[in-house]
């Protein structure tokens, strides 16, 4: 993933670069205008404000400050699970309401990960397994499966559960 990625930085650079001062007119020997060069310092600045969570090799970057909302802690356990699994996690606030954001170590295949929360949907997310529940404190929760051994958990309570797709839009794993 890190290879593909950065084969996409690089493609990206290479047309900023090449795009603005080449043979398409232009004043003379001056080069082209550098300025479409200032946004690549941007992913470095972006990366740098994130928080990364993890299960053994596989990193999942998640914003440091999603929706504007203050830390407000971790966590490390989810009530939900049937079954005590490996979880890390964040958590924010906006006075009462509470984003939760973590990783759930140890589901390998489809079928594990579909058994971790009793009176969850089964649903899919960008092509991979997911599963959806409200906890009976009324958080709503949603998590997928990354890659084997990694599932993402976002919850949020009432207030906050609009924020849940976009935060999981926000995610990337490496």
């Amino acid at each position: 993933m890190r290879q593909l990625t950065a084969a996409v930085l690089l493609v990206c650079t290479l047309t900023a670069c090449g795009g603005g001062g080449g043979s398409g007119g232009g004043g003379g020997g001056a080069p082209g205008p550098r300025t479409s060069t200032t946004p690549h310092p941007e992913p470095a600045v972006t990366r740098s404000i994130t928080i990364t969570l993890s299960c053994d090799d596989t990193e999942v970057w998640v914003p440091a400050s999603p929706a504007g909302l203050t830390p407000a802690g971790s966590f490390a356990r989810l009530d939900s699970l049937q079954r005590p699994m490996e979880v890390s996690g964040r958590v924010w606030s906006d006075n009462d309401e509470r984003l939760y954001v973590g990783v759930v170590c140890g589901a390998r295949t489809p079928e594990q990960f579909a058994t971790l929360v009793a009176k969850s949907t089964l649903t899919v997310y960008q092509g991979k397994p997911a599963v959806r529940w409200t906890t009976r404190t009324g958080v709503r929760s949603f998590m997928w499966l990354e890659r084997p051994g990694t599932a993402v958990y976002i919850g949020a309570t009432p207030g906050l559960s609009d924020e849940i797709k976009p935060i999981a839009t926000d995610i990337t794993a490496g």
